[in-house]
Formats: structure tokens, sequence, C-alpha cells
């Protein structure tokens, strides 16, 4: 397979991340008195930082305001990102065997640009990245095709030279709309939308090794 760029989510795809979200809405909403509802996760999972806290305040009445409520998540995740979250096996070999051969790289994340650049620094990947976009930094979320458009043309190549690598259906979804090439990453949060996930994707990966095939 040859191509040009790569475009890398972190949460799921990356990084071993996904545990550390579980429940931080729902404990969220608790800190202001709310009592989640059982479908929280699911309603939360395909929406960026600044649409989950919009969210809490249309559906919840929570009396902050967005950057505040963003902010006080931050907080309740920022000491996993510092200190615990782990790469993915076999993620920093790929990423070697990119840099070997010439490809040029980004993160494209809904992450909070501070926490994402605090891990891949903790982590050692940092320098590999050309640069970091956040859905927050370009005011575009991961469930349109615009997203990656956006990252594409930072990386001044046509999105069929560019793979992305995502776990989350609604992402692969957009990016193979927008005609990139998609690796679907298995992750366990995503794991009830493996067969859709698999369909979207031009190739579907349950660890990073499986890449060496392919590159």
């Amino acid at each position: 397979m040859k191509i040009k760029g790569a475009i890398f989510d972190l949460d799921g795809t990356l990084f071993d991340s996904m545990p550390a979200w579980d429940n931080i809405g729902a404990d969220y909403l608790r800190r202001y008195g709310v009592t989640p509802p059982s479908d929280l996760d699911e309603t939360l999972k395909p929406l960026s930082f600044a649409q989950c806290a919009q969210y809490f305040i249309d559906e919840f009445g929570i009396a902050r305001t967005m950057s505040e409520i963003i902010s006080e998540i931050n907080t309740m995740v920022e000491d996993k990102y510092r200190y615990d979250i782990l790469l993915k096996p076999y993620a920093l070999e790929i990423l070697e065997k990119l840099k070997y051969l010439d490809v040029k790289m980004c993160v494209a994340t809904a992450m909070d640009y501070t926490l994402a650049c605090v891990a891949l620094k903790r982590t050692g990947i940092f320098s590999y990245f050309d640069f970091v976009m956040t859905c927050g930094d370009i005011n575009c979320d991961k469930d349109t095709p615009e997203f990656f458009l956006i990252a594409a043309e930072k990386l001044s190549f046509d999105p069929k030279d560019i793979m992305v690598l995502e776990d989350s259906l609604h992402a692969i979804k957009s990016a193979k709309e927008a005609g990139f090439i998609v690796i679907g990453v298995y992750d366990e949060s995503s794991e009830e939308d493996t067969q859709e996930i698999s369909k979207y994707s031009d190739i579907y990966i349950t660890s990073f090794k499986e890449m060496e095939d392919y590159l």
C-alpha cells in the first residue's frame, strides 16, 4: 500500500485510553446532583467535548458555560493522561515504520489539545507528527467529512493518498465518504460496532502488528 500521509486518531486508536472515559459523563452529572440516564455513555460516544458540554446544558440544565464544563471534565481526566494512559501494543513500531517510509503524519482528535499534547509527549511520540488538530481548534466535528478534509489540506496531499486510522464508526464513515484510505482499528469500546466498522473500512485490524503486512 503506497501512501503519502497518515491521520491518526488518539483515544481508542493510538492510545488504550477509552477506559479512562468510562463513566466520566455520569460522574460529572452526579457532581451537580443529576442522576445520569442509563444510555448516557451511548449518547456521548460520538460527541466532541463541546457537544457534550452543550448536551449537559440543554438536557440537564447544568448552570455552567461550555468552556467551564470542558475545563472541569479535563481536570477529571487530566491525571490519567499525564501519568497513566499507554500506547496500544505495536503502535510505536508502526510510527517508526511510517517515518522510515517518509510518510507525513498528523493527529486528528476530538480530545482537548492540551491533553493530547501531554499524552503524546509523555509517551514519546509527539515528534512523529507534523501537527495535532482537534475538533475544538477548527470548530468542526468528526461526524462530518470536512474534518478529515481539513487535515488532508494541512498535510498537502489528496485524500486518496492518505490513510485514516480510526476506531469509531461515525469517524470512519466520515473519512470514507471523503475518499480516504480507511484503516479501522479494533477497540473494546467500539466492539459492538465491529461489523459496521469492517464494512466501511478498507482494512480492519485488531492489532497494529497486522499493519506490517500492508506497509
